[in-house]
C-alpha cells in the first residue's frame, strides 16, 4: 500500500477561497505590527480580522506573524507570503485602469504629496497651471517628511510625492523633473555677505542653523559643504524652513536655502547669495510606485512639471532662474 508524504498536499493548495480582501487584512497587519491598527484600517473588527489571519495560516499550513500581548512579530514565511501580496494587490488596481488607458490622463483624483521644504513654495506657483493643462483633475495635497510620505506611497494613500533624491530607491519609479539651487541665507551685514567669490569652503558649521534630523534638506546640507562632516554641527536645529528663515534674521547663523522658498517674509533682515564656483542644487523628482496603476497619470504629470520648470513665462521658472540674480 502506497502512503503520501504527510506535506504533499500543501502543494497544491487550492487559492479558490482566497480574495483581495485576505490579502488587504495580511498587508496592513505586516504593515502596522498591529491587529488592533490594521482592523482599523481596513475598516473591520478586530476578532474579525484575527479569525481571518488565523485562517489564511491554517489554509497555508504555516505561522505568518507570531504573536504576544505586547507585539506581532512577522515570521520570514509571513514576509514572503506578504511580498507576494503586495504584488498581486498592485496588479489587481491596474485592473480599471486598463479600461481606461485610451483616455486622457489625470482626470481622476489624484493624491499628491510633497516633503515640506518642498510644498508650501512649489504649490502656489504650480496648482493654477495645472487645472488649466487638466481641467478635470482633482488633487488631494500632502505635506510632510520624506520617509513619512513614501511610507504613506507604499501604503497606497497617495499616488506619488514630490520630493528631493536623497532616499533609497528601491521599489519606486523615479521622475526628475527639476533641478533647485540652494542659495546662502544670511543675516543683513554678515561679513560673508559681501564676500566676493562666495566659495563653498567659506561655510562653517560652527555657524550654520540646520533642519532637524528627517528633513532632506539638512542631509543636503551637510553633504554640500565639507567643513560640516568634521563633527561640528550646533545642537540648536529648525523644525521648518519658516524657523529656519526667523532665526537667521535674528542673527542665529547663516543656511542653505531652496531657491523657491528665498522670496518670503523678513526680507529686510536677510541677505541671499549664489554660491560660486559650483553648481548647488538639489534634484526634485516625482515619485511613483514601481508597479502603480496610475503609472501614466505619474508620467504625465512628470513631463508637465519638467516643461513648467523650463517655460520662459512660468512662474517655477523664474524662481528657479532668480539664483542667477544673487
Amino acid at each position: 500500500m502506497h502512503g503520501r508524504a504527510p506535506d504533499q498536499g500543501r502543494l497544491f493548495v487550492n487559492v479558490s477561497w482566497l480574495t483581495l480582501r485576505d490579502l488587504e487584512y495580511l498587508t496592513a497587519v505586516a504593515r502596522h505590527g498591529h491587529f488592533g491598527r490594521a482592523a482599523e484600517e481596513c475598516n473591520v473588527s478586530q476578532p474579525a480580522l484575527s479569525t481571518q489571519i488565523k485562517k489564511l495560516e491554517d489554509l497555508l499550513g504555516t505561522t505568518l506573524f507570531e504573536r504576544n500581548k505586547r507585539r506581532v512579530a512577522i515570521t520570514a514565511a509571513g514576509k514572503r507570503v506578504v511580498e507576494q501580496a503586495t504584488r498581486v494587490l498592485e496588479e489587481a488596481e491596474k485592473i480599471p485602469a486598463l479600461a481606461k488607458l485610451s483616455a486622457e490622463p489625470l482626470t481622476d483624483q489624484f493624491s499628491l504629496g510633497a516633503i515640506a521644504t518642498l510644498g508650501p513654495y512649489v504649490f502656489p506657483k504650480i496648482l493654477k497651471p495645472l487645472a488649466k493643462s487638466f481641467p478635470k483633475l482633482q488633487l488631494r495635497l500632502q505635506e510632510g517628511l520624506t520617509d513619512g510620505l513614501l511610507e504613506g506611497l507604499k501604503a497606497g494613500k497617495l499616488d506619488a510625492v514630490l520630493a528631493s533624491r536623497t532616499f533609497d530607491e528601491t521599489g519606486f519609479a523615479v521622475y526628475p523633473v527639476f533641478e533647485e539651487p540652494l542659495v546662502v541665507m544670511l543675516p543683513k551685514g554678515h561679513a560673508l555677505a559681501e564676500k566676493r567669490p562666495l566659495r563653498i569652503g567659506d561655510l562653517k558649521a560652527e555657524d550654520m542653523v540646520l533642519l532637524q534630523d528627517g528633513h532632506c534638506l539638512r542631509d543636503e546640507a551637510l553633504e554640500t559643504c565639507p567643513a560640516n562632516r568634521r563633527g561640528n554641527i550646533r545642537d540648536f536645529h529648525a523644525t521648518s524652513l519658516e524657523t529656519l528663515r526667523y532665526l537667521v534674521a535674528s542673527g542665529a547663523g547663516y543656511t542653505l536655502m531652496p531657491v523657491l522658498a528665498h522670496d518670503r517674509p523678513a526680507q529686510d533682515l536677510l541677505t541671499y547669495r549664489r554660491i560660486d564656483g559650483r553648481d548647488v542644487t538639489r534634484t526634485v523628482v516625482l515619485v511613483g510606485r514601481e508597479r502603480s496603476a496610475r503609472k501614466n497619470d505619474i508620467e504625465a504629470l512628470a513631463k508637465w512639471l519638467q516643461k513648467e520648470a523650463a517655460a520662459p513665462g512660468s512662474a517655477l521658472a523664474a524662481q528657479l532662474r532668480s539664483a542667477q540674480k544673487l
